[in-house]
């Protein structure tokens, strides 16, 4: 065996132990640290005079959540369908979420606002309106539970009154939702995501809001919005000012999510609480219509209608046999007062007589052609038949083999009618709008193919060529208003621009 690989690995050995000896050598001079078992933590505060408005500010939402949240209940609903929450133009409902198993029922979740010391419980209508019998749960906030009876509903609104068998409960205090001012603080209180008893603030950020949830054109849309967090599960909830009072029962959000994303609505407390009057006393309320389709009146239509600036009301149909009829209204008439009350919206306009019982007189401020005069309308309630909206599959290539006139200033192709689609449409006289160029005038004031124009300028039309008469009229800027037939046969004024 050769010496020269024992020599080496005798070396590699002796380098080994030596590392490792002075390696020893110095970890031996090493401290062990020990931890200090007591920190004196600083609790002097950064700022020693706090601001005594912030002081107040603070005292007062911690004053209200003390005082309201005992009101407010959270509600658990077992529903008869397994579809509850309702989404339309990304407005969401604040209903919980739905838990969904196949043939089984489906579970949400909303608030309520308690109301009397006997058990009656404000809520929103898509809360608890399909819930089965003996489905709806009631939680106080100490932890109690009740099964609730539901005493009626109210969809044009949103709200909804429930009965719990018991006594002695908080009952919160309500406010008069028509002193509420844009900007003002306000809390939202509601049991969001199954977290009950959550208290959020914001403030005030617009009135009146008309945002058309439910796509019913008689439902009453006068929302107070607000920028207090609000999520899923708020339904029914309280917003409440810095005193305490309810101003307001929390209904929707607008969303892209689902979730909270800066605005939130509720429906004024004035309004919630006439309802639910009504609910208890009735089970149901009974509303007055003047059986009108109304719009707010923009800058085109007031130039068009001859108004000196945009404000009412605009009548764009009448109902056949409505109290609006039998009053002498007019598609094109400008509602300006109610009752000697101004109104520019048509949101403030159904508020006001939607608050009316059916038999109520009410007298109306008009503009028509240049003057402006009263008229009375007595009110009538809502019938079956105005609640629905006619079919009509109207094809436009019915109309392909007519001769076809454009309006290239305002984007139109039309042509007359033929037999088969005044039959249809059930009309006389009016010309088929057979095409609609994209991003024109028209198509940006709601005109569409499919669309029958019934008047000009309040001159029936019974031709295209009487049509292109009074087109060929105007000048550059000049607006004209026509009467339009929708394949709904809904009833529409459009006012364009040459």
């Amino acid at each position: 065996m050769s010496k020269k690989p024992i020599f080496a690995g005798a070396v590699i050995l002796v380098l080994i132990i030596s590392i490792a000896a002075l390696l020893i050598a110095n970890f031996s001079n090493i401290k062990t640290l020990i931890a200090n078992s007591q920190i004196d933590f600083k609790t002097t505060p950064p700022i020693q005079t706090t601001n005594e408005n912030l002081k107040d500010l603070n005292n007062a939402f911690v004053e209200i959540a003390k005082a309201v949240t005992p009101s407010v209940v959270y509600i658990e609903v077992v529903n008869e369908s397994s579809s509850q929450n309702y989404n339309k133009d990304n407005f969401e409902f604040f209903f919980g979420p739905d838990f969904k198993m196949d043939e089984m029922p489906s579970f949400g979740s909303g608030s309520g606002v308690i109301i009397s010391e006997d058990g009656y419980i404000m809520t929103n209508n898509h809360v608890v309106k399909d819930a089965k019998d003996k489905g709806i749960k009631v939680v106080l906030m100490d932890k109690r539970e009740f099964t609730a009876k539901l005493i009626g509903t109210d969809p044009n609104t949103d709200i909804a009154v429930v009965k719990i068998d018991a006594d002695n409960l908080t009952v919160a205090s309500v406010g008069n939702s028509d002193d509420v001012q844009v900007g003002q603080w306000v809390l939202a209180i509601g049991n969001p995501l199954g977290l009950n008893n959550t208290v959020t603030s914001g403030i005030v950020s617009a009135l009146g809001r008309n945002i058309q949830i439910t796509g019913d054109s008689y439902a009453i849309n006068n929302f107070i919005q607000t920028d207090a967090a609000i999520n899923p599960g708020n339904s029914g909830g309280a917003l409440v000012d810095i005193n305490g009072l309810v101003i307001g029962i929390n209904s929707a959000i607008k969303t892209t999510s689902g979730y909270y994303q800066g605005y939130g609505f509720a429906i004024p407390i004035n309004m919630a609480k006439n309802v639910a009057s009504e609910l208890i006393k009735n089970g149901k309320v009974e509303r007055g219509y003047i059986g009108v389709s109304i719009k707010d009146v923009d800058i085109k239509e007031a130039k068009g209608l001859g108004l000196s600036e945009a404000k009412g009301v605009l009548v764009q149909n009448v109902l056949k046999g409505s109290a609006g009829e039998e009053a002498g209204l007019q598609t094109g008439d400008v509602i300006l007062k109610v009752d000697g009350t101004e109104v520019n919206a048509a949101n403030q306009l159904q508020t006001i007589i939607g608050s009316k019982r059916p038999g109520t007189e009410v007298v109306l401020s008009v503009f028509r052609d240049g003057k402006t005069f009263d008229k009375t309308v007595k009110l009538k309630p809502r019938s079956d038949n105005e609640q629905t909206i006619a079919e009509n599959k109207t094809d436009p290539e019915k109309n392909k083999d007519l001769n076809l006139t454009s309006f290239e200033s305002i984007g139109l192709t039309v042509t007359d009618l033929s037999g088969s689609l005044m039959k249809e449409f059930g009309v006389d006289h009016g010309v088929y709008v057979n095409d609609v160029k994209h991003f024109s005038e028209a198509f940006n004031r709601g005109m569409r193919s499919g669309n029958v124009i019934l008047e000009a300028d309040k001159e029936r039309i019974e031709s295209v060529g009487q049509l292109e008469s009074i087109i060929s009229k105007k000048d550059k800027g000049d607006i004209v208003v026509l009467k339009v037939m929708t394949q709904q046969k809904d009833i529409r004024l459009i006012a364009v621009e040459l």
